[in-house]
């Protein structure tokens, strides 16, 4: 006779947990075909964000029904169906969490808004939909919010003072996203020396990857106050500066001619090298001990670009000057030598 009491719930829970699978099924197939005729990138990524949380909904449903047709008292039915309705909030809210943060960056890259999508973003962004979701499963438990809102500004205080450098490193993040002097994707030079492109500005930390592919973390406390050299801003074009000298006996007029000729034909193979602006010469030092120096001022992309351009250039121009006669002049000093008198020798 007991077994009899679970056969039907069992029963209707099994079925009414089949039927939505297949529903699900033909909702989710019906949808991907939509989302394939459409241009917009939105519906796919409802579609990802819906698929693997449907299959929990179903079961969810499925025991909610059978809970329905089964004989357990009235007191025990509502525990399990409020059980049943806690668990969907918490999958709802993570879903939405994620659905959020997916929608956030698609929105900013699609319209190209100056906002950053980090990871302190897309973690501040979760974390309101999480608080949000919270506060309802707890209304939904029962539990009164005013008194526990009470109680965490009371105690806010006492995790302040415990969590001293995790809050100013969270708000150091913040502060650094607001103003925006440091970007994702930047290429900068710390304080210490290293330099690299922000991969992430996090809520505690903020990582930057060396040119040799490591990984710098610095908290968001130090990098604020300390001074770095963004090479990014006000915009990731920088000016190169390369020093050449040639003998006394060069034209200074047709080293500049040569210059100019050679830099110009490179920035036609030379990737990264600009030819606009146009490039121009500086007779600056200008007269050295033994040469005459000259400095050629060029325009790259980026900071990193400088290195094949001044490969590439250094070797362009000695091959030039080779042709041209012009010569590279190596330090040299002249010792005048006096020989003593005899006279003048001390004994």
């Amino acid at each position: 006779m007991k077994a009899e009491v679970f056969i039907l719930p069992v029963a209707v829970a099994a079925a009414l947990t089949g039927l939505f699978f297949l529903l699900r099924g033909l909702t989710l197939r019906v949808l991907h075909g939509w989302a394939q005729r459409t241009d917009t990138q939105l519906d796919d990524l409802l579609l990802r964000s819906l698929r693997s949380p449907s299959l929990y909904w179903c079961v969810a449903l499925g025991l909610y029904g059978g809970v329905q047709f089964s004989q357990l008292p009235e007191r025990y039915a509502a525990y399990v169906n409020k059980a049943i309705y806690v668990l969907l909030l918490v999958s709802v809210t993570v879903v939405a969490a994620q659905l959020v943060s997916r929608l956030f960056h698609y929105w900013v890259a699609k319209v190209a808004m100056p906002l950053p999508t980090t990871g302190l973003t897309q973690a501040l962004l979760k974390g309101v939909v999480l608080m949000v979701g919270g506060l309802m499963i707890l209304h939904a438990l029962g539990v009164s919010i005013t008194p526990l809102l009470t109680a965490l500004g009371v105690g806010g205080l006492a995790v302040a003072l415990a969590l001293q450098d995790t809050l100013a490193n969270l708000f150091a993040g913040i502060h650094i996203l607001l103003e925006r002097s440091i970007r994702v994707g930047d290429f900068v030079r710390l304080e210490g020396g290293q330099e690299g492109y922000v991969v992430d500005i996090g809520w505690r930390t903020t990582k930057v990857r060396m040119l040799p592919n490591n990984i710098v973390v610095i908290p968001n406390s130090k990098l604020a106050q300390s001074v770095l050299t963004n090479y990014y801003l006000p915009e990731p074009r920088m000016s190169l500066l390369i020093p050449i000298s040639v003998s006394y006996g060069s034209d200074p007029e047709h080293v500049e001619r040569v210059l100019i000729d050679e830099t110009l034909k490179a920035a036609q193979e030379v990737p990264g090298l600009l030819k606009e602006p146009a490039p121009f010469v500086r007779f600056i030092p200008g007269f050295g001990e033994s040469s005459l120096d000259f400095t050629l001022i060029c325009q790259v992309k980026e900071f990193v670009d400088q290195y094949l351009a001044q490969h590439e250039l250094r070797k362009r121009i000695f091959k030039r000057f080779q042709a041209e006669g012009i010569e590279i002049p190596f330090p040299h000093r002249t010792v005048y030598l006096r020989e003593e008198k005899d006279w003048q020798r001390k004994d």
